[in-house]
Order: C-alpha cells, then structure tokens, then sequence
C-alpha cells in the first residue's frame, strides 16, 4: 500500500492550477481588488471543507492529505481524471512499483513489436527510455541506436532531435511533444529524486534550453490517439495514427504504436522498411 506523504512538489501543482481559476469560474462572486490571480488560499479552502491553515500548510508541503480531501480539492481546482491522479502520485499515492521488481520486459515484447511490419512501434520504459523497437520505427524516425543511450528517451527525441523534428509535420509536432512532457509528468512528475528523472532534466536543459518553460510547467495529461503526418527522406507523406498501450506485465511500461492511416500510407512505410537503412547520426544533436 502507498504511504501519503507531503513534499513542495504538490504545493507547486495545487498552486499552479489555483493561480489559472477565477472567482466566478467556481460560482464566486467577481471582485476588483485582487493582489495575485487566480483564486485565494481561503477561498480553496472553504470550498474543499478545510481549515484555511491547514490549506496553507499543503501548499506549502508541511501537511499530508488523505485521498478524498485531495479529490475534494481536485474538484474545487477544477483538475480533471489525469491531473487528479497526478496531485494523488505526488501526494503518496498511486506509486510505481520499483524498476527492480520487475524483470526487463524488451527481450519478450521485440517479437510482438516485430510483428507490426508496417507500423512503427516502440517499448518505452517508466522514464519514456526507448528500450525496443521495431523495423518500421527506424526507418520512419530513424535508428534510436544512432543515438547515445543517455538521450535515448521520448522527451529527448521530440526536444532535440533535429531528424523526428524533419520528419513530423510542423502543425504536428508541438501538440505531440506537449502531450509526451505532460504523460511524462503525469507519471514520473518532477522526482528529481530519481537519477533518471534528474538526468533527463539536465540533459534536456542543455540540448533544447529554448523549451525550458515546458519542463518548468506543471500542466499534465494523457498522451492519447492522434493522426499526425510524417515526410521521412526518400517519401511521400504518411498518415500514421498514434495509438498507445500498457503491458499487464509492466503497467509503467508504454507500447507506442503507429498504425497507417490507409493502404496507401502502408505500402509507403513498406517501401521504407524495405530499404537498406541509412545512418541518421550524423543529423541529431548529440549535446
């Protein structure tokens, strides 16, 4: 069982989402005379039936919550199902179970994702570390293994690497990134505790620091289907549609996959399968 506990993190969120809210965003009367934005610390708290000093106390990290006061406050906040899960993972609750538990799960999913001949498929492990992929996935992005493990992450590829960049539809490409940080908060959030966690952060302060603002918000979510378009080298445009799914056997564990759009997007990615694979290293920024 998880153990709730209180740390800044939560206080930061809880404050983050209080500051977007307005007054009559929660039936309140509008007043002119307001300091700061958003809704007041007393006004949160009258409306989740708490004190306004233990309130205080929560945001600020000196306090722990029980579940159904944090969903109280959830609905008061306006947060929604991921944001909730969010404040509750921050809270205590909800934790991943250790790497360590688990055996590796790459050597008996390669074959399932070997089995999507034209679809793009990835494994992605709790920090969004690329861990196994398939044919059609190097040849649409590019080789994951042209790239240093220590970059070898979701986050790192749609912040810095120039090549997913070319490939991805401009329209397309800011929408998905946003929506792999905020899956990436809403499951590992900010626990520069991890090593892994803190790795990433400076790995990507220094590769992409014109997208620090990303990192630095505190907005989460789910990264859910999607069509985007691609244009790898040597191709006609290809609609793929992102769908994503969770191993039984490793539920913080992610399966990405991208399925064409048509037949026609199919035997395009065919055609990019079924060409000797070129070295993509030379064009990703290695830091």
């Amino acid at each position: 069982m998880s153990t709730p506990t209180a740390g800044p993190e939560l206080g930061a969120f809880l404050r983050a989402h209080r500051a977007l809210l307005k007054p009559e965003d929660v039936g309140l009367p509008a007043t002119s005379r307001r300091r700061t934005p958003g809704l007041r610390r007393e006004e949160v708290a009258s409306l989740s039936g708490v004190s306004i000093a233990w309130y205080t106390w929560l945001e600020q990290g000196r306090v722990t919550a029980s579940r159904q006061v944090l969903e109280s406050v959830g609905r008061v906040l306006r947060l929604d199902d991921a944001e909730v899960r969010h404040a509750l993972r921050l809270a205590g609750y909800y934790e991943p179970e250790a790497a360590s538990a688990r055996a590796p799960l790459n050597g008996s999913l390669q074959p399932v994702l070997d089995s999507w001949l034209t679809s793009p498929a990835v494994l992605l492990d709790r920090n969004f570390d690329l861990v196994a992929w398939n044919a059609a996935w190097s040849a649409v992005w590019g080789e994951p293994s042209a790239v240093p493990a220590d970059r070898r992450n979701l986050m790192w590829f749609v912040a810095a690497d120039d090549h997913l960049r070319g490939v991805l539809r401009d329209t397309d490409w800011e929408p998905l990134a946003m929506s792999v940080f905020q899956h990436f908060r809403a499951q590992a959030g900010a626990n520069l505790a991890d090593e892994r966690v803190a790795e990433l952060y400076r790995r990507l302060a220094a590769d992409a620091p014109e997208l620090s603002h990303w990192w630095s918000c505190h907005s989460v979510g789910e990264l859910t289907t999607r069509v985007v378009t691609v244009t790898p080298v040597h191709s006609e445009p290809i609609k793929v549609s992102l769908s994503s799914m969770r191993p039984v056997d490793d539920p913080a564990s992610l399966i990405l996959l991208f399925t064409p759009a048509s037949q026609e997007d199919s035997a395009r990615v065919s055609a990019l399968v079924s060409r000797p694979l070129r070295s993509v290293g030379a064009t990703r920024k290695a830091g």
